[in-house]
C-alpha cells in the first residue's frame, strides 16, 4: 500500500532553527531517507519552498484566480512530503515516526489510492 505523509511544521518552531541546525536536520533527513529507500519504503521525498513563494490557483465559472501566498498567518505550513510504501497504516506510522523533522511539528499519514474507472 502507498501512504503519503504530509510534512507540517509549526511556523514559529521551525523558524527558531539556527543555520547550522537547519543543516544538521537537513543532514538528519538526508539520511533517513536513504535508509528507507534503501529498505524499499520510499516512492519519492521532497522538501516545499516556503509559503509565501506559492501561489493559490482557483477555476470559478470559467475564469482563473490566481493569488501569491497565504491568506493569513500561518501558524503551521506544508514543508514537505513523502510517499511510502508499507503494508499497513500500522507500518506507514512507524516510518513517519522515524521523520526528524516530526521534531518540529508533524506528519500526516493517508493511505493513498488510484483512481481509476472499473473497466480500466
Amino acid at each position: 500500500m502507498k501512504f503519503l505523509c504530509q510534512v507540517w511544521f509549526e511556523t514559529a518552531e521551525i523558524s527558531k532553527l539556527s543555520e547550522e541546525e537547519g543543516r544538521q536536520l537537513t543532514q538528519e533527513s538526508i539520511d533517513n531517507d536513504n535508509r528507507l529507500r534503501a529498505s524499499g519504503h520510499i516512492i519519492v521525498a521532497n522538501a516545499l519552498r516556503e509559503p509565501e513563494t506559492a501561489r493559490t490557483v482557483r477555476v470559478r465559472q470559467g475564469g482563473t484566480a490566481i493569488t501569491d501566498g497565504p491568506f493569513a498567518e500561518l501558524k503551521e505550513h506544508l514543508g514537505g512530503f513523502v510517499l511510502i510504501e508499507a503494508k499497513d497504516m500500522e507500518e506507514a506510522t512507524r516510518i513517519a515516526a522515524t521523520f526528524p523533522v516530526a521534531r518540529y511539528g508533524m506528519i500526516e499519514v493517508r493511505a493513498a489510492f488510484d483512481i481509476r474507472f472499473p473497466d480500466e
